[in-house]
């Protein structure tokens, strides 16, 4: 092929192509060989292409060099006719000689495929007589004698031997061409095998030799040339689109490089595309006959046909298991079925050679693409269950749970990749899909459902996978236009009995849950020693275990991807409910209400001066609260008190977080379950599940508030109780019996700050950022009805003076600055707020005796009216008769022993158990001002003396 191009490009001097033509011209090329001053010239653009081919083929230099000079030298003798393939390989043979070779075994090699071209080319023609094929096969025998030909015989012979040969080529080139084309000779329908194998395997070399997927970027330039080679090989336009196509559809086939398969496309979508009508093309194609057995039978075919038919069984063959070929590489399989549509496909009767077209539809066309899905379908099937079969013992997981998830990988290929192709010629394709999947995977389950008593490891792995894939295939099978299917498809897939075997288990399992679970929190509750986690997380150890198990339970219960009825909802939110409850109940138990460390009220008493110290003051004693309260408190440290709040406060964002997790998991079973209720789903199903949202919000109302209340009241009774236990357990000497006890500047609030201050270190470095100030709230609070119990309750040995009031105030403001913290702490209005009864009080104390005297009066007539507060506030008569207690001036001591003869503040030891209760001296001295009641002062003011019962605080403070 290399020399034919070559002869077909050569220009040669015209003054040496006249020398040459004296002389004989075979001589004349064997005399010339060794005179190298004879070298013809070659134009450039031929030459890069040909040094281009010859790369390509893989010629050696040497080898070129060789031929380009013999075939120079044979194109300057010819006359005018056109070359053929006979003259050609005479030529060489003529020209070239064993020395041109670097070893014999490629000079063997080269003479040998020669003298075969001659055989191949001469012997077998129907138009030789028998004793000129007698000679051709004597001449072509000593030619392939290495020994005979280049040792034996003579120059002479061999010239002898090789005129032989052509003259029974000339012979056979002179005979006329069978189908009148221009410029065709004998040797088109001759040796049409030859010349097409020949241009075959030049086409070959577009090619990269390093990159064989990769055309070459001179290609086009390469195909160009070679027209110049058409006419002597027999070669048209529409015979090379077809060759060229039939050239890169096997190179796809060897390298898989999909730009070769589109360009195969191009070129054979030109031969489709020809205009026919030439009859002279038409009847020399028809003599390209190429042979095909099918079925022991052989078929002669037309050469394009024989290429559409070869192509198309190979396209056959892929699409019969187009997961299995194009699973990895679905674009592929587009331009696949792209070049299907242009050639066709294989009928079903393997004797018609009619290949399918697909540019009309019909009934041939869908059950073509019918088969093949359902081929492709059953071949990606087994080899997932044998996929799931082996891999179930390599990860001890069920097979079935494997084989789903396989399964709706293949769906997913079918509905996003294979289906879209197919349904132009198939529209219910996707439904046949889906019911191939859908049988096949519940052949198996079905015996797997049947087994199924308990939600074992096995049933939680294989229920969710199988109930997705039911849900994917569901889809597939949907997935289509009614209006444009073709055949009826009225049936529909018959779901799984999934639901029916498992929701009964799955309601017995949450029973059980909750058994279990409330067993566990009765446990980790009894062995909690509220100690924090870490310092990140400092909550107790116990609730972490009990959401853990809950959110476990609710991801086992949607983890199974089945509808979720209103039984199923409540059975779950009871669990969460009881569980979080008893919790919940427990904690609400240990711990100790806060008037359980508020000491009782001193008796009162009235303030005098001790002229002569006969006895000194007793010190105030506080009775203990019981001893299983004693027992508690010691157990609540404020440690362990922060500990147990940031648990709670842990616990209702939990509470939050759940409810939350549960919702959505329920709006996404109900989007599936609508989804299927539109198209399968029966009315008793639709009725039992969960898409009325009042009932569910009712439901979840019900269970999350009253936990949410119960955990409010939890985090109050524990916030109070830090509070309380700080200032009225831990620092009850230092605040309720050592300040002002005595004198007020001997005994100052601000000894007392420190030890608060220590006490806010612990809770600030043990509670949550977010619930810290609530704390410190509650410890201000308790701080400030502490000073306000000194002030009112301080008994015997606390009596104010006015000089007294300003250092109070003093330290009044000092307590509160201590909680604001110059901005850092409480903020200042929260403070004030809970500081104005203090300082309200002492306002009172700052008044005169006689002005106390006169709101007492009033504050005692509303009383007697029936006006009255449990609650103390400011200017009621409990109030105002305390201060009047406590204050250090004779006017009020005169005033409380002649309306109520209570004793001395030096005498309190002797008349504790003598005194009257405070609501009686109250409503007495309501009496004894009102105008309307004088006549019942006396009797009055006789109940109050012989009052047994000791003067206490009131219940309310």
């Amino acid at each position: 092929m290399i020399a034919s191009m070559l002869l077909s490009s050569v220009e040669a001097y015209p003054t040496q192509r006249r020398k040459i033509e004296k002389s004989s011209r075979l001589m004349l090329s064997l005399k010339r060989k060794d005179k190298p001053h004879l070298q013809p010239q070659i134009s450039n653009t031929h030459s890069e292409v040909i040094n281009m081919i010859r790369v390509q083929m893989q010629i050696s230099s040497k080898m070129d060099t060789c031929i380009r000079r013999n075939l120079v030298q044979l194109a300057t003798l010819r006359t005018g006719e056109q070359i053929d393939l006979p003259q050609l390989a005479l030529g060489l043979l003529v020209g070239i000689f064993k020395s041109d070779f670097p070893n014999e075994k490629l000079y063997m090699k080269w003479k040998t495929r020669q003298a075969n071209l001659l055989e191949e080319v001469l012997c077998y023609s129907p138009s030789l007589e028998k004793n000129e094929r007698a000679t051709m096969r004597k001449c072509l025998a000593t030619i392939r004698d290495s020994k005979e030909w280049d040792v034996v015989v003579s120059a002479s012979l061999r010239i002898e031997v090789l005129s032989s040969i052509k003259q029974v080529a000339s012979k056979l080139s002179s005979l006329p061409g069978r189908c009148g084309i221009e410029e065709e000779t004998y040797y088109w329908t001759a040796i049409y095998h030859l010349n097409i194998r020949l241009y075959e395997k030049l086409l070959f070399g577009v090619f990269d030799t390093l990159d064989e997927g990769q055309v070459i970027e001179d290609a086009s330039s390469m195909l160009f040339h070679m027209k110049s080679i058409w006419s002597t090989l027999g070669i048209t336009e529409n015979l090379h689109n077809a060759i060229y196509g039939w050239v890169l559809f096997q190179q796809f086939v060897c390298t898989g490089e999909p730009s070769l398969l589109g360009s195969a496309i191009q070129e054979l979508q030109k031969v489709t595309s020809a205009e026919s009508g030439n009859s002279k093309e038409d009847l020399y194609l028809s003599h390209l006959v190429c042979s095909r057995q099918t079925i022991g039978t052989d078929i002669h075919l037309g050469l394009v046909k024989a290429i559409f038919t070869s192509v198309s069984a190979w396209c056959d063959d892929k699409l019969q298991d187009y997961h299995l070929h194009f699973g990895k590489k679905p674009r592929d399989f587009g331009m696949l079925v792209k070049l299907a549509s242009t050639i066709g496909l294989p009928p079903a009767d393997s004797t018609r050679t009619e290949l399918i077209k697909l540019d009309t539809l019909g009934d041939d066309v869908s059950d073509k693409i019918q088969s093949y899905v359902q081929n492709s379908i059953k071949g990606a099937c087994a080899r997932a269950a044998h996929f799931a079969y082996v891999k179930s013992h390599g990860e001890r997981t069920h097979a079935l749970a494997l084989l789903a998830n396989e399964l709706s990988v293949i769906a997913k290929a079918e509905i996003n990749e294979f289906v879209p192709v197919f349904s132009k010629w198939l529209p219910e394709c996707m439904m046949i899909s889906a019911m191939l999947l859908h049988r096949f995977y519940g052949e198996r389950l079905t015996p797997f459902l049947e087994g199924v008593s308990s939600l074992s490891g096995d049933v939680r792995k294989v229920v969710p996978a199988a109930y997705i894939l039911q849900e994917e295939l569901t889809q597939l099978y949907n997935c289509h236009s009614k209006s444009k299917l073709r055949k009826p498809y009225l049936h529909k897939l018959k779901n799984y009995e999934i639901e029916k075997v498992v929701k009964p288990v799955m309601l017995d399992w949450l029973i059980s849950q909750h058994d279990h679970i409330l067993q566990w929190t009765r446990r980790a509750f009894e062995i909690e020693e509220w100690e924090p986690l870490s310092v990140q997380q400092r909550h107790a150890a116990s609730i972490v275990e009990i959401f853990r198990i809950i959110e476990e339970t609710v991801s086992q219960l949607f983890g199974l991807h089945l509808p979720v009825d209103i039984t199923h909802l409540q059975a779950l939110l009871s669990l969460i409910y009881h569980s979080l409850d008893t919790y919940l109940q427990r904690v609400f138990d240990q711990l100790v209400d806060k008037k359980f460390l508020y000491p009782s009220a001193p008796p009162l008493t009235r303030f005098t001066e001790n002229v002569m110290p006969v006895m000194k003051r007793k010190s105030l004693e506080f009775s203990e609260p019981d001893n299983k309260i004693v027992k508690k408190l010691d157990e609540l440290t404020i440690p362990k008190l922060c500990i147990i709040l940031n648990t709670l406060c842990y616990i209702q964002k939990q509470i939050s977080a759940t409810e939350v997790g549960i919702r959505k998991s329920l709006t996404l079973v109900e989007a599936s379950l609508n989804k299927r209720s539109e198209i399968e789903t029966d009315e008793s199903e639709v009725e039992n599940s969960l898409t009325h949202s009042e009932a569910v919000d009712e439901l979840f109302a019900t269970t999350y508030d009253s936990l949410r209340d119960t955990n409010a009241n939890c985090i109050t009774k524990t916030r109070d109780l830090i509070g309380a236990r700080a200032i009225f357990w831990d620092l009850r000497d230092m605040f309720l019996i050592q300040l002002y006890n005595g004198t007020v500047e001997g005994a100052r609030l601000e000894r007392i700050l420190p030890h608060i201050d220590s006490v806010l270190d612990t809770v600030c470095s043990l509670s949550y950022e977010d619930s810290r100030d609530m704390v410190v709230l509650r410890i201000c609070r308790s701080a400030l009805e502490a000073y306000v119990r000194v002030l009112l309750d301080g008994g015997p040995t606390r009596a104010f003076s006015d000089s007294d009031i300003t250092l109070m105030e003093e330290d009044l403001g000092i307590l509160k600055e201590f909680f604001i913290a110059d901005g850092e702490g409480l903020p200042r209005s929260l403070v004030e707020q809970e500081a104005k009864q203090a300082k309200e009080i002492l306002d009172l104390f700052s008044l005169e005796s006689d002005m106390l005297i006169q709101m007492l009066m009033t504050a005692s007539e509303l009383i007697n009216m029936g006006v009255s507060s449990e609650q103390r506030r400011l200017e009621d008569a409990q109030t105002l008769v305390r201060v009047l207690c406590h204050k250090k001036d004779r006017n009020a001591s005169k005033f409380l022993k002649r309306q109520y003869e209570l004793p001395m503040s030096s005498e309190y030891e002797d008349v504790t158990s003598n005194l009257p209760a405070l609501s009686e001296i109250v409503r007495s001295t309501s009496t004894h001002w009102s105008t309307t009641s004088q006549n019942s002062f006396s009797s009055i003011k006789k109940k109050i003396q012989e009052a047994t019962s000791e003067i206490r605080n009131n219940s309310g403070w």
